[in-house]
């Protein structure tokens, strides 16, 4: 029976195959086959696993995390008809197309989206396996993803820069943006090396799930939220109160889009609102709506140094309590032995050292 997939009837004449629904062959003994269920067998060869050449699975990986045959060849060192071909390859081996090209790039199929968690965690697996045990950042070139917002980045990338620089390290670094805060499927699903920022949620969970998750985390630093405004606002002249906080014009920072924020469930505990006229995914945008209009807006009090805008911002504590932001870096566990990322969480956590409010170094029972 290797191979062999079937068609189900599904209420009346509604007729899918099943490997098409789930993306594996179902795979039964003769005696569960019913014609009243199961029409149609059909057999599609599977893939042989001992003539499989697995760097075809290092092109599939490049080309779901890049999404271009173009960058997927400058990342692999190949050209792109290379890589092409090694794709053609590869859709004959599994017996159908894992991408279709659009006007944006490769667009993966529902099958390659399902196999590439899988793909990605065994390439891993067999790097850190094959690899030597040292690391030596002058001489082993490597790549990094790390996941963060802009008032995360703006605190630390600097630093990284720093410290690569000063030891002539091969290290490149590609920041993503995060629309969320909760890292845990783009961690899982192999889409960044590290995630670094304030994740309360995430945390939470993952502390509670002890030795049942894959994934790790280590305390960075701490900061808390305060409201800015520019120089000449009416409100910059004494304390803020909870009313004229409320009274006036607010920016709102939301990563995701929604269009109200923890400051706005602080509020509504109270019993209180506020009226959000404008919203926007990145702090530093915040920063400069506000320098140059009536609005307030609720930044990291970290962030408003890094950049240099407190000679420009008039900065009031909040008129109620917020819990402070503890930013923390977050990984999953099949890179803790891996020396190239041990020595990327090493820079990360030497950097908090340069950061306001950061914790003691002993690090949480979860990181390691």
């Amino acid at each position: 029976m290797e191979g062999t997939s079937v068609e189900v009837r599904l209420q009346g004449d509604v007729v899918r195959r099943w490997d098409e629904l789930y993306g594996f062959p179902l795979l039964l003994p003769t005696e569960y086959y019913s014609d009243t269920i199961f029409t149609n067998r059909i057999t599609k060869p599977s893939v042989n696993f001992r003539t499989l050449d697995l760097n075809l699975l290092r092109v599939f990986d490049a080309v779901m995390a890049e999404g271009s045959l173009t960058r997927s060849a400058g990342v692999l060192a190949m050209t792109q008809p290379a890589v092409s071909h090694a794709l053609k390859r590869l859709h004959d081996a599994v017996g159908e197309a894992l991408f279709v090209r659009t006007a944006h790039g490769m667009s993966p199929t529902p099958r390659a989206q399902a196999l590439w968690p899988q793909v990605r965690a065994a390439l891993s697996g067999l790097q850190q396996a094959l690899a030597p045990s040292e690391f030596d950042p002058s001489a082993d070139e490597v790549n990094f993803r790390l996941a963060m917002v802009d008032a995360t980045a703006v605190l630390l990338m600097p630093l990284l820069v720093r410290a690569t620089e000063q030891q002539r390290a091969l290290a490149n670094f590609r920041v993503l943006p995060l629309a969320t805060r909760d890292p845990r499927a783009m961690i899982e699903r192999g889409e960044a090396d590290l995630a670094v920022g304030h994740f309360p949620d995430a945390v939470a969970a993952i502390a509670a799930a002890g030795e049942e998750t894959p994934l790790r985390h280590l305390r960075l630093y701490d900061t808390r939220y305060v409201c800015v405004m520019r120089p000449g606002h009416p409100l910059a002249r004494g304390p803020l109160t909870l009313d004229a906080f409320c009274d006036a014009h607010h920016l709102l920072v939301s990563f995701s889009g929604r269009p109200q924020g923890f400051v706005d469930q602080a509020l509504t505990n109270l019993g209180r609102t506020r009226r959000i006229v404008l919203t926007v995914n990145q702090f530093y945008t915040a920063g400069q709506v506000v320098t140059r209009s009536d609005l307030l807006t609720v930044l990291p009090l970290s962030f408003i140094s890094a950049t240099g805008n407190q000679d420009h911002l008039v900065v009031r504590e909040l008129p109620f309590d917020l819990n402070r932001v503890r930013v923390e870096m977050v990984w999953h566990m099949r890179k803790d032995s891996d020396p190239a990322h041990r020595w990327l969480r090493g820079l990360v956590a030497a950097g908090r050292q340069d950061t306001p409010d950061q914790p003691p170094a002993a690090a949480p029972a979860s990181a390691r």
